[in-house]
Parts: structure tokens; sequence; C-alpha cells
């Protein structure tokens, strides 16, 4: 019976977690480091946000390979249910 609660239990949860999801911001900032390497900043979702923050340090904006245009949802923003009348 402890062997049936458990895989339940565990079917359950994977069923309720939630799923991945793609990465909302389109554009990276790559700064140049020299030697030294660089760094890169992927958390701009315009690219003249991008150019806002290199302008001044150097460096170029590069499309996110991560993101892949589809809108991002959370667990908290719940199932959307229709707001249909059954006939």
């Amino acid at each position: 019976m402890r062997i049936v609660f458990l895989i339940s239990t565990v079917l359950a949860g994977l069923m309720a977690s939630p799923t991945a999801h793609a990465d909302p911001y389109r554009w990276c900032a790559v700064y140049g480091g020299g030697n030294d390497g660089g760094s890169s900043n992927c958390y701009f979702v315009t690219i003249e946000q991008c150019r806002a923050a290199i302008s001044g340090n150097g460096g170029f904006c590069a499309p996110n390979n991560f993101y892949d245009g589809r809108p991002v949802t959370t667990p908290e923003d719940g199932v959307r249910s229709s707001r249909r009348k059954a006939r």
C-alpha cells in the first residue's frame, strides 16, 4: 500500500510541476574584456535597451539564442477559462 501511495504522489507531483519557459529577453549586451575575456547580459527586451547599456562601455548587442518569441506564462497566471456559454 505504501508503494502505491508513493508512486501516486510522485506522479501527481510530476503532473503538477510547472513547465519550463523560454527566455523572454530578445537581446544580449556583449561587453569586451580584452585578454580577460568578456561578459554578456541577456536581460533586454528591446535593442534600444541593449544599446543604452553598452553606450560608453564598449561592446555590441547580439540576438539572444534562447529567445523563441513565445509569450511567457507563469503558474500564477492560472488556466484560462473560456467565457463562452454552453448551448
